[in-house]
């Protein structure tokens, strides 16, 4: 009976959504940075992100949520399967007023208003030269040129950036942009050939792990520090003790 009271309260706000700019959303935690349009991790704010059930706008693409008197603004850069989820970190903030590192909370759907506001909002999500939309060269040109071919101009066909990156959490590939002459070509031409699966270090995408409020890597799920650098296993309290005593007997001249 809860699973289908809670179907009902997600398909409801669906509908009303597709024909409007805003609206009321049971929304939900989601702790895993994904994007099925390419949009790389490493290069925006992964605690800001929605991950509405439909297609990715090439305009509205930045969303305003709002539970109670706190706000925040979410990048909308995937579509999930029928739920309205968002960041943990952004989800817990919310609901709680704090952020999902800091006092973590675990619940489910939360009733909460939505809508679509101007790109510019969101720019501080995005950490790239004048906040265009970082992309991947080899993965997201079918979802781009859908912006390009347009009549009109699109937010995202005017404010994006090509990296030749491969994957949405940044571990394959090269951290350098590509340009693009579309379209008299459609694929882009990066400093390295593009797509090829070269290991990328230094740019590692954070999860907040739900309901823990840890950090994680998104790559492996191995515990990360402050920095985001994977971080090693604590030693054991016999290791500790062993050290201490070596470091007496150094100390004593033992």
């Amino acid at each position: 009976m809860l699973r289908l009271s809670l179907l009902v309260h997600s398909l409801i706000p669906l509908s009303l959504a597709r024909k409007s700019d805003g609206g009321t959303v049971w929304a939900t935690p989601h702790d895993s940075y994904s994007s099925s349009i390419g949009v790389l991790g490493c290069k925006v704010n992964t605690n800001r992100i929605a991950y509405w059930p439909y297609s990715v706008d090439c305009n509205n693409i930045c969303i305003a949520l709002t539970y109670e008197d706190r706000t925040v603004h979410l990048l909308r850069v995937d579509q999930s399967q029928g739920a309205y989820d968002v960041s943990y970190d952004a989800w817990n903030y919310l609901y709680t007023g704090y952020s999902a590192t800091d006092k973590p909370t675990a619940g489910g759907p939360v009733e909460m208003t939505y809508s679509n506001v101007d790109a510019s909002k969101c720019s501080d999500l995005i950490h790239t030269k004048k906040s265009k939309l970082p992309l991947s060269a080899a993965n997201s040109m079918n979802f781009l040129t859908s912006c390009l071919d347009r009549n009109e101009s699109t937010w995202v066909g005017d404010n994006y950036v090509l990296y030749n990156i491969l994957d949405s959490i940044c571990t394959l590939g090269h951290d350098e942009t590509c340009e693009l002459d579309y379209p008299a070509e459609n694929q882009a031409k990066c400093p390295h050939t593009m797509g090829v699966p070269d290991e990328l270090k230094g740019e590692a995408v954070v999860n907040i792990r739900y309901p823990s409020g840890e950090k994680v890597s998104a790559a492996d799920g191995k515990p990360v520090d402050e920095d985001g650098a994977v971080g090693l296993n604590r030693p054991s309290g016999m290791a500790l003790a062993i050290v201490v005593l070596i470091s007496a007997c150094l100390a004593l001249g033992m």
